[in-house]
């Protein structure tokens, strides 16, 4: 029997101590993780660019670039938003504690280290971000492109495909979404409690629109959001295009599925109600549906698949 061997969790320490550096990584290495190190911000950096960790130790006082700077600038990265920081310092302020959370670090730990307790926390944060990690991933693999911002409109987390919708929708070629500013105003109203505010209207992105809706507010500076295709942009040409229909029963089922009658879509579309009635049929028959109930249901079922 062949069993695949365990994959090593990537560690990356930043500390600008010689000596500190040594004793974590025996220590690391010890309990099976594979260590990379940087002594200082800067190479930090270039890391992140190449290699995504597990997860990562930053002390929070060097020289040059600081550890809060450090972290705030690895978490601009896409992929390296979800990875958690657990900040090392022999600082134990409050105001330090807060600067290193604000920072996006999850965790801190004070010097001078205590092994036993540094890989307890570390092996309770690798965990909380592998179950993050399937959340996002189940929800992508649902079509739910979910993403949460802070006040500021800058983007927090993302599952991979809105963050990839986003990019794509915006021809930003890779660079970072930001809310346009209609919903950037629309989220500061609702920073200030006022969350009946209508939403703003879909926003034009290349051939398509995107529209945003408010899905809640996990955390005081955390605003989740989900970015849709604007369906009402559907046309009748698309239904047509799409289904097998001729122009004709596109713009019939089209009126069908937001819920006209039959009546109605006669005098919209300038026809007799039995040449509806006929149209209908031709419909049902190349749907293999036997109702207006399903037609419509298979009609607004594209839609949905096309967000």
């Amino acid at each position: 029997m062949i069993t695949e061997a365990k994959a090593r969790d990537t560690v990356l320490i930043v500390d600008d101590s010689p000596d500190a550096l040594r004793m974590l990584t025996d220590a690391l290495d010890g309990a099976g993780m594979t260590v990379m190190v940087a002594l200082d911000g800067a190479s930090a950096l270039r890391i992140g660019e190449q290699i995504a960790p597990d997860i990562i130790l930053l002390d929070a006082v060097m020289p040059g670039m600081d550890g809060f700077e450090t972290c705030r600038r690895l978490k601009r990265e896409a992929k390296l938003a979800g990875v958690p920081v657990i900040f090392m310092t022999g600082l134990a302020e409050t105001e330090h504690i807060v600067r290193g959370l604000e920072a996006g670090g999850v965790d801190y730990v004070t010097k001078p280290i205590v092994i036993a307790e540094m890989l307890a926390r570390i092996k309770v944060h690798l965990a909380n971000a592998r179950l993050t990690q399937s959340a996002r991933a189940a929800l992508d693999a649902s079509g739910r492109y979910l993403f949460a911002v802070d006040q500021r409109g800058s983007i927090i987390w993302a599952t991979p495909q809105a963050e990839k919708l986003a990019r794509d929708r915006a021809k930003a070629g890779g660079e970072k979404f930001e809310l346009p500013e209609p919903w950037l105003d629309w989220l500061r109203q609702i920073h200030q409690g006022n969350t009946d505010t209508k939403a703003p209207p879909a926003m034009p992105f290349g051939d398509d629109k995107l529209r945003l809706q408010y899905m809640g507010r996990p955390r005081a500076n955390e605003f989740l959001l989900r970015l849709a295709r604007d369906s009402s942009s559907d046309s009748p040409a698309e239904l047509s295009k799409e289904l097998g229909l001729t122009g004709r029963e596109g713009e019939v089922l089209s009126w069908l599925s937001k819920g006209k009658t039959n009546r109605d879509i006669a005098q919209i579309l300038g026809l007799s109600p039995r040449t509806v009635d006929k149209h209908l049929e031709q419909i049902y028959s190349k749907l293999g549906v036997e109702n207006r109930t399903a037609a419509a249901a298979v009609a607004n079922t594209r839609r949905k698949l096309s967000v």
